[in-house]
């Protein structure tokens, strides 16, 4: 998995104005036989991006070469259904570095962090203007600067805070996962213990 510091992120997006995404569509069940997170990208929507026979589906945003970026930009309710982390697998592994939605699934929403992917919370108000921004032009670019906890439509100028639980906040901005964290305190923990005792 990669471990990349996340600080400040300007880039353009992938729109998938579609509510109810579920982790099925993410991901099919059919891929969740690898134990390791490497690989999924290549699943990820994948009934989406290709038809039966393997061919690609032209129609679908991801396919399309106007739309880039390690934005992805996403309807209401983004990874409701089962708990699969491997949803979050698949997106972190196709390279997106941030999702943005109305509404996350708890679940889903931290899997993400966990796979060092930010969910990105806005007003439903901000994320039509961005769909239409996105819509009007594939290149338009988003900026999510974490330290500040803000998100700016570049286009507009128009910019929201975002919440993000602070342990979390500090994963991110270091490149750390749990076990990361809790060896970068190993001294601390061993001192703890020892006055506990």
């Amino acid at each position: 998995m990669k471990k990349e510091k996340f600080n400040i992120i300007t880039d353009s997006c992938i729109p998938l104005p579609l509510e109810n995404i579920d982790t099925d569509q993410i991901v099919p069940a059919r891929f969740l036989k690898a134990t390791t997170r490497e690989g999924f990208g290549e699943n990820l929507f994948r009934d989406w991006r290709f038809d039966k026979d393997g061919n690609r589906i032209d129609s679908f945003v991801m396919n399309n070469p106007a739309y880039k970026g390690c934005i992805m930009v996403a309807g209401k309710n983004f990874g409701c259904g089962s708990s699969r982390e491997h949803a979050a697998w698949a997106i972190a592994d196709y390279g997106f570095r941030v999702v943005v939605s109305s509404f996350f699934a708890d679940i889903h929403k931290n899997n993400e962090l966990n796979n060092f992917v930010l969910p990105v919370v806005v007003s439903e108000k901000f994320l039509a203007n961005l769909f239409d921004s996105i819509a009007s032009d594939p290149s338009t670019q988003v900026t999510v600067d974490l330290p500040a906890q803000t998100i700016t439509n570049n286009a507009t100028g128009e910019s929201e805070s975002f919440e993000i639980n602070g342990y979390k906040k500090h994963c991110l901005m270091n490149g750390l996962d749990d076990i990361d964290f809790l060896l970068g305190n190993k001294d601390k923990i061993e001192e703890y213990e020892s006055v506990s005792l």
